[in-house]
C-alpha cells in the first residue's frame, strides 16, 4: 500500500515566529525528512548568511529531539506530530485518496454523515462543499433536474440550491425567465 503514495509525502513552508523574519520549508518524502531555511535579517552579521538545508533519513529524525523543539516552534505541535507519524509510516490513505474516488464515496452517505465529515480536515470539507457531489445529491434527490434548474444551480452553487426551499427557487426561475425574455426582446 505503501507503494501508493506520491514520492512527496508533505510539505510546509513558513515564517518563523515573530521577531524573527526568517522563512523556513519542511519537505517529507519517502525516505528523509529536508528542512531548508532562509535567513533574513537587516543586521550586518547575517547579510552574507547563504540558504540551508538540512536532510535526516525517518529513523534519525524520529529520534533528533533538538530539530522536533525547532519544529514545534515555528510549525507547530500539529504539524511536528504529523510529520513523526509520517516518519513512523502512519499514513492517512483516506484523506490521500484521489478526488474523484472521495467524491464516489460521499455519494452513498447521508447528509448528517456528510456534514459531520466535512469537519474532519480541509481536505474532507473541501471535497464535502464540492459543486460535483451536490450536483450529485440534488439530480439523486430530484425526479427531474430541467436545463433551466441546471443554470440557476450553477449560478447559485449546487449545495446552495439545495438548501435553497422550493418558493424561492421558483421566485429565482421566475426573475431569471423574465430577465432572459427581457434581453431577447433587446436583442430583436
Amino acid at each position: 500500500m505503501a507503494t501508493l503514495l506520491p514520492e512527496i509525502l508533505y510539505e510546509c513552508s513558513g515564517q518563523a515566529p515573530a521577531p524573527s523574519k526568517d522563512f523556513y520549508q519542511i519537505l517529507v518524502s519517502r525516505s528523509e525528512v529536508i528542512i531548508r531555511w532562509w535567513k533574513i535579517s537587516l543586521r550586518s552579521e547575517f547579510r552574507e548568511a547563504r540558504p540551508g538545508e538540512l536532510r535526516e533519513s525517518h529513523e534519525d529524525f524520529v529520534d533528533d529531539s533538538t530539530l522536533h523543539a525547532q519544529i514545534g516552534i515555528i510549525f507547530g505541535e500539529k504539524t511536528l506530530s504529523y510529520v513523526i507519524n509520517l516518519c513512523l509510516g502512519q499514513y492517512d490513505f483516506l484523506e490521500r485518496l484521489p478526488e474523484s474516488l472521495m467524491l464516489y464515496i460521499l455519494t452513498f452517505l447521508d447528509l448528517e454523515d456528510i456534514a459531520q465529515l466535512s469537519q474532519v480536515s480541509h481536505a474532507f470539507q473541501k471535497v464535502c462543499d464540492s459543486d460535483k457531489l451536490w450536483e450529485h445529491i440534488v439530480e439523486r434527490s430530484c425526479d427531474r433536474v430541467t436545463p433551466e434548474m441546471r443554470f440557476l444551480a450553477e449560478d447559485l452553487g449546487w449545495k446552495q440550491f439545495f438548501f435553497t426551499n422550493k418558493l424561492q427557487l421558483q421566485l429565482q426561475l421566475r426573475r431569471r425567465r423574465n430577465r432572459q425574455e427581457s434581453q431577447d426582446m433587446f436583442l430583436d
